[in-house]
Order: C-alpha cells, then structure tokens, then sequence
C-alpha cells in the first residue's frame, strides 16, 4: 500500500509574521500591544492567530479580559518558533551581505561612441547616486561588448549594432545618426548636391573596424546598393577616424554624437546623404534571462532620463 506524499512544507508550517506575532504576544502577555508593536491592527492579529491554530490544529492562546496567555501547546510552540525566526534574521543578515558585497563594484563594458560621449555623465549621477560602489568601465566594439558579458566580466553592456547580439537580452536607450564628414579642403565640402546611396558605397571611406556597430549600421545601409568599395583605412577607435579625415586623408562615416567639437570648429564638415538610412538604435544589453539589479538597474534608469535621441 503507498502513501501520499506529504503535502509542502510551506502549506503545513506557519509563515514568519505569524511566528513574529506568537512571539510578541509572548513578550507583551497582550495580543492589543502585540499588535501595536508589528504596526497592525488588533482584529488582523486575531485573525492571524486564529489562522495559525486552525493550520497547526492547537490552541496556543487562552484569551481573558486581563490579556492573552500561551497555552502549554502555545510556549512550546512558541521556543520553536524563536528558533525559526533566529534562522530566518541569520539568512537575512548573510542576504544583506550577498547584496553589500554586489553593490560594491560595478562593471560596465560599452561600444566606443557611447563610451566616450554618455557614459561619462551617467556615471557622475550614479556615482552621486551609490559612492560606495566602484565602477570599472571597458571600451570595445559591440562584438567585444557581447563576449565580455558572455563571458560574465562584465554586469551590464551597451552596444550600437543593428539588433541585439545572440546570448543577450537588452532594451533600446536612444537613437543616433551616422552622417558623413570631410576636412574643408575636401572636395565634397563644397558640393551642394547630397551625395547618392551609391556615390557613398562606390567611395573608399575611413572606417570603423568590422564588428562596431557603425560598421554593422554603415554596411547594412549600403548593402544594396554595392559593391563597396575597399576602406581607405580602418581604424578600431572614433579619434582615430576623426583624426585622419581631419587630415585631409578622406570621407568618414561617424556618429553625430561624436562629432559636436569637430563640427562646431569647422575641423570636419557634414556631407548630406539622400537615400539612405543612418539612423541606428543604442542599447543597453545583459546575459539572456538575468535583468539587471542593484547598481546595474541603478544605471540602466540614469540612460533613460536626458540621453539625446537624435
């Protein structure tokens, strides 16, 4: 003959408030004062208790005008309980540390434009947010962002790709635009007419290197309308594109949030560009089914409060 199994333990054991309750009825040989010490009203006590002897199937409190005394079930109930609820503060003080020691460091890794031109201020307001956390900030391109969070180096990501990479789970933050500049020596600097769709694929450019997401963004804007043409250079930081189309050197494709000094100083000049598409999507990215908490979700929420949506 087989036995049922046992129903779950949650189902026949008391839950902790009602165990803290027990033990300041206990304390205060009231049930009225038990109640105003854990802040609820009077009737929920009872309730409560009522609640609780019904599960456990005792009576633990005899009830008189003078006040509530335990009953023999009920003071032994009531030591185990002070077990239990000494066990639940020891888990609950080793849960605290868990969650200080987390909320001490912080390790963001991030493609190179949002590095460089948003992270900076974001990381001032959660620094004014959470000074005792210790951030750590990795530049990379938005293959580089996936491996590192992959790889679990890294707590929260930002990329600037077409989509979301495999193995992560994101959400969009804000929006920019690539545009096309030259140095003012160049001769698409005093053209008049925007360029074409195929002028630009058909021209060699300074590059980002692939695996950036202004490369993803750049090659899939142009893939129909190739072949394109051979890069000019390519360069894995945004100085250095900046530095040799300032030279003189040729065209560049960057993000405008790169490019405020440049253009204000007349260093670089914006070509205009019919045709095509260049906006793109910034994110933020974590591993897959891990949303971020703590000083992670801290930052995530500064990106969505004054980021530029161009």
């Amino acid at each position: 003959m087989t036995s049922e199994p046992p129903s779950p333990l949650s189902h026949r054991v008391p839950d902790l408030g009602a165990l803290e309750l027990l033990l300041a009825v206990a304390r205060h040989g009231s049930l009225g004062r038990a109640a105003r010490d854990l802040g609820i009203s009077q009737p929920a006590a009872s309730s409560r208790v009522r609640a609780m002897e019904r599960q456990l199937g005792v009576t633990l409190l005899d009830r008189s005008p003078r006040g509530s005394r335990l009953t023999g079930a009920g003071a032994l109930v009531t030591d185990w309980a002070r077990r239990i609820v000494e066990a639940a503060e020891a888990f609950d003080a080793g849960a605290q540390a868990l969650r200080d020691r987390r909320d001490s460091r912080l390790r963001v890794v991030a493609s190179m434009t949002i590095a460089e031109y948003l992270l900076p201020g974001w990381l001032i307001a959660l620094r004014a947010a959470r000074p005792g956390t210790a951030v750590s900030l990795l530049a990379g391109n938005s293959a580089e962002v996936a491996q590192r969070l992959l790889g679990a180096d890294a707590d929260l990501g930002f990329v600037e790709g077409l989509t979301v990479p495999e193995g992560l789970d994101g959400t969009v933050i804000a929006h920019d635009r690539l545009v096309v500049v030259v140095a003012p020596t160049h001769p698409w600097a005093r053209r008049r007419a925007p360029l074409t769709p195929d002028e630009l694929a058909a021209t060699p450019l300074i590059l980002r290197e692939h695996g950036s997401g202004t490369r993803q963004v750049l090659d899939a804007a142009l893939a129909l309308h190739g072949p394109l043409a051979p890069a000019l250079l390519e360069l894995s930081s945004t100085t250095a594109v900046k530095g040799a189309a300032e030279s003189g050197a040729g065209p560049c494709v960057l993000s405008e949030l790169a490019l405020g000094e440049e253009l204000s100083a007349r260093r670089l000049v914006k070509v205009p560009v019919a045709g095509v598409r260049l906006r793109r999507q910034l994110r933020a990215v974590w591993p897959a089914g891990h949303r971020p908490t703590g000083p992670a979700r801290d930052l995530l929420a500064l990106t969505r409060t004054g980021t530029p949506d161009a």
